[in-house]
């Protein structure tokens, strides 16, 4: 049978066809039923299968994420702790607040050592505070040679606690070097300023929920 033998098929006697266009016209019935179903059955299906696999895939990248971190957890701690340590003397560099008139007098006794004339000297009337530490900035003003200078900014970095010279402007005023900076030092606070510290730090949060 060839093509135009099937259009000359009557449609309204399909019962009566020949076996072989009887067979090709069942067949594509039940793909179209088979194609409706998918289309409509296994839709969903398919779509939860596509959602498990995006999962899958996230899961995997968490466990390996995972993995990495427990294979790499006693590296980890070491480093935590070499952290923690470096911390810790940091810590026992800021004076408490007892050796701060000392650490003053020192910056000071750097400055005349060196044969610097103190023209300001003069902490803050307040200090500036932190979580776990306050900043006492020092204006300081200064006259003497560059090398003395030098010198000085030298042996404040040297002192056993942490001072700073900050904001530093040398000026000539006719022959002589007048330096002007911030010096600043820290000390670390006690329990009951670290509390006041944190009360103060959960009131500004909550006022910032508020608004």
């Amino acid at each position: 049978m060839n093509l135009d033998d099937l259009r000359r098929l009557p449609l309204h006697d399909v019962g009566n066809w020949p076996m072989l266009p009887k067979a090709l016209v069942l067949g594509s019935i039940f793909f179209v039923i088979i194609g409706i179903g998918a289309f409509f059955d296994w839709k969903d299906q398919w779509e939860t299968l596509g959602r498990a696999e995006g999962e899958e895939v996230t899961l995997r990248e968490q466990y390996a994420q995972k993995k990495a971190k427990a294979i790499n957890f006693d590296a980890y701690r070491a480093q935590l702790s070499e952290v923690e340590q470096s911390f810790g003397a940091l810590v026992k560099q800021l004076p408490n607040r007892s050796e701060i008139d000392a650490l003053l007098t020192d910056i000071n006794q750097a400055g005349l050592g060196r044969g610097l004339v103190f023209e300001l000297f003069k902490p803050a009337a307040q200090e500036r505070m932190a979580d776990f530490y306050a900043e006492l900035p020092i204006a300081i003003r200064i006259t003497g040679n560059y090398h003395d200078m030098g010198a000085f900014a030298s042996d404040v970095a040297q002192l056993p606690r942490i001072v700073t010279l900050n904001d530093v402007t040398i000026a000539n005023d006719k022959g002589t070097l007048k330096m002007d900076a911030v010096a600043k030092t820290f000390r670390y606070l006690d329990e009951d300023e670290i509390a006041r510290q944190r009360a103060l730090a959960k009131q500004a949060k909550d006022k910032a929920r508020k608004k």
